[in-house]
């Protein structure tokens, strides 16, 4: 039995040599983390367990890519494997070496963990590429430029307008893009590319100048005219069409209705054209057209026709209040009855006043009318007026009336205001007594009869206290008195119906005799 174990054992110890013999363990794969192009760089492979007496062949692969060889190495005694690489962009990625038993197929293949290689090729040759198309074109449109590398990889990116740096590009955008134009994206644009090694080495290129030219549509044209006088009866407009924006050249073109008058291209944004003139004539109506490439811009339509100044010549006025009640400040306005293109004049006391002064200002709104604002004070008395003429022709002037303005007079009160306020009082006062009167009178008719009764009443009371004899009564005077106020106020308060009675009751004690005591 003793036998039998022992030979049991023996052969367990035989299979556990044999098995750990067999087996392989995970290789160890190191060496540079960052490469630069074409330079020669080694990695190693270590096995620290293997069988003995094995020829171990470890390989060098890109994870995933077991068809492409990076380079084998044969161990016999457990060497450690180098792989020297000249560095090529594909080499970038995840490395991983692979162990297997070179005559032994019973031993299954072991795979190290991976070593990451980062590859870095210097940038060279940058180049701005317009995709958007041509790099003339006008506002509003779409730039889009590429910035392209014969090599590089791992770069940032600068874009530089007129040498200034585009702060809004993204540093890791090798393209532009502006969706609306405008003029200020006109310049010449660069390309910077960078990328580093270990951070240690900086390499930089530059691509060369595109220049892009983004231009104004032109705006809608004003237009207007001036006369000017070429001899005693011929006159001309002097038409002028002007853009406040627009890339030159700017073609103008002048029409009346439907008819081109002139045309002209201008570097400015402006031309002037000259038109027959007839004063007094209604000649049509102009128009300017302005186009710079795209499209046609077009003004307002505007009457060819000047009258010349008429009269009569107006003048009229209001005026500012202070806190006194007082008059602190005046306008004056002048306006002529006619006249397409007037010239406003003010004159104090015959002395021409220019467009400000200290204690006026002159604001003109031709042809409508010239305002002269004043403030009242000594400075400014005087006698003022305006004259109009023609602006093209100063030969002929109209004059306004002349208005004397005096700070005193202005704030003295009229004599008519004086005469109008006392006259509204007067016919208050007489209103007022009047009404009185009419209410005496009619009191006195209301109450007539009613006084004539009370009167009556009276001359019989004191006939009637005369035939009474009050000497003989002991009551108090004072009671008596009383008692015959109350008697007369009882009397007084009697109807007119009840009249006839009292004059009966009178008479009855008349006739009866008064007893003696």
């Amino acid at each position: 039995m003793f036998a039998s174990i022992f030979v049991v054992l023996l052969g367990l110890c035989y299979c556990s040599k044999a098995s750990s013999q067999s087996f392989l363990g995970v290789p160890r794969l190191f060496g540079p983390s960052e490469a630069l192009v074409k330079d020669v760089v080694e990695f190693h492979c270590q096995l620290l367990t293997y069988p003995n007496n094995e020829s171990i062949l470890l390989q060098l692969f890109k994870e995933g890519n077991h068809d492409k060889l990076l380079g084998e190495y044969t161990s016999l005694a457990g060497e450690v494997a180098s792989f020297p690489i000249i560095i090529k962009p594909y080499h970038e990625g995840n490395l991983e070496c692979v162990a297997k038993a070179q005559n032994n197929s019973n031993i299954e293949p072991t795979v190290s963990n991976v070593h990451y290689l980062k590859v870095v090729e210097p940038v060279k040759g940058p180049e701005i590429d317009v995709r958007s198309g041509p790099v003339d074109f006008f506002e509003g449109e779409t730039l889009q430029m590429h910035c392209k590398l014969t090599a590089g990889n791992h770069v940032s990116y600068k874009w530089l307008l007129n040498g200034q740096l585009v702060s809004w590009a993204p540093l890791t955008y090798d393209h532009l893009l502006i969706n609306r134009t405008t003029s200020k994206d006109s310049g010449a644009y660069m390309c910077i590319a960078t990328n580093r090694f270990n951070e240690t080495e900086v390499f930089t290129a530059n691509s060369s100048e595109v220049v892009v030219t983004v231009k104004d549509l032109v705006s809608n044209p004003d237009i207007a005219f001036t006369v000017l006088k070429e001899d005693s009866h011929i006159y001309s407009a002097m038409v002028t069409c002007q853009s406040t924006k627009g890339t030159p050249p700017v073609t103008f073109s002048l029409y009346n209705g439907t008819e081109l008058v002139a045309s002209a291209t201008t570097e400015e944004r402006n031309a002037t054209f000259k038109v027959a003139l007839v004063l007094g004539q209604h000649l049509g109506r102009l128009q300017c057209q302005a186009n710079n490439g795209k499209w046609v811009a077009r003004s307002q339509w505007i009457p060819l026709e000047v009258v010349p100044v008429g009269g009569p010549v107006t003048m009229h006025s209001d005026s500012d209040i202070g806190d006194n009640y007082a008059v602190i400040g005046l306008r004056f306005y002048c306006k002529a009855a006619k006249g397409s293109l007037p010239r406003y004049q003010w004159f104090l006391n015959k002395t021409l006043l220019h467009d400000r002064g200290s204690f006026y200002y002159v604001v003109n709104q031709p042809p409508e009318q010239s305002v002269l604002l004043l403030s009242v004070g000594r400075s400014s008395t005087g006698m003022y007026h305006c004259e109009v003429s023609d602006s093209f022709d100063n030969t002929t002037a109209i004059s306004s009336k002349r208005r004397y303005l005096d700070k005193d007079v202005l704030n003295r009160l009229p004599v008519l205001v004086v005469a109008i306020v006392f006259g509204c009082f007067t016919v208050v006062v007489l209103l007022v007594s009047i009404c009185c009167g009419i209410g005496v009178v009619f009191r006195q008719r209301q109450y007539g009869e009613k006084s004539l009764l009370g009167l009556e009443m009276d001359s019989m009371v004191v006939a009637y206290e005369g035939e009474l004899d009050l000497s003989e009564y002991h009551e108090d005077a004072d009671v008596v008195k009383t008692a015959r106020g109350g008697e007369f106020d009882q009397a007084s308060e009697a109807s007119v119906d009840d009249w006839p009675q009292t004059e009966e009751e009178g008479k009855t004690l008349e006739d009866e005799p008064v007893e003696e005591p």
